[in-house]
């Protein structure tokens, strides 16, 4: 079984997300959307977009979309099949969160790192 197929979105909280975004898209020229992120394209070698994009976040430092982590990101990692990874990580000890969100973005589960680190694992809907 696979497990993790590539990142699908960095997220991380901010002082001053506001400020914060305005830097990236002044300096990096990222396309900050105004939902606080962007998204990032998959391109082939000819630049034809292809199968996905990868999600980029800053959140306010206030934030709880992180907890229980105390850490100031998040990586949400692609996976084929969100149901099977998560009972196998179950099988092997690590520490899943009960709540699996199922929604038009596709699913979604959480799990904790050994460091205390929320990690998202994210099966993207069919077709994206």
């Amino acid at each position: 079984m696979k497990r993790v197929t590539g990142i699908g979105g960095i997220f991380f909280k901010a002082k001053d997300a506001p400020a914060l975004r305005a830097w990236y898209q002044q300096h990096l020229g990222i396309d900050v959307q105004p939902w606080g992120g962007a998204s990032f394209t998959w391109a082939d070698a000819d630049g034809k977009p292809y199968a996905g994009t990868t999600v980029w976040n800053i959140a306010p430092a206030t934030t709880k979309a992180y907890e229980p982590s105390q850490a100031s990101f998040m990586v949400n990692y692609r996976v084929d099949d969100l149901l099977a990874l998560v009972k196998v990580l179950r099988e092997e000890g690590c520490n899943v969160l009960e709540k699996v969100d199922d929604s038009e973005y596709g699913k979604f589960a959480w799990v904790i790192d050994p460091e205390g680190n929320k990690v998202e694992l994210w099966q993207p809907p069919a077709g994206g």
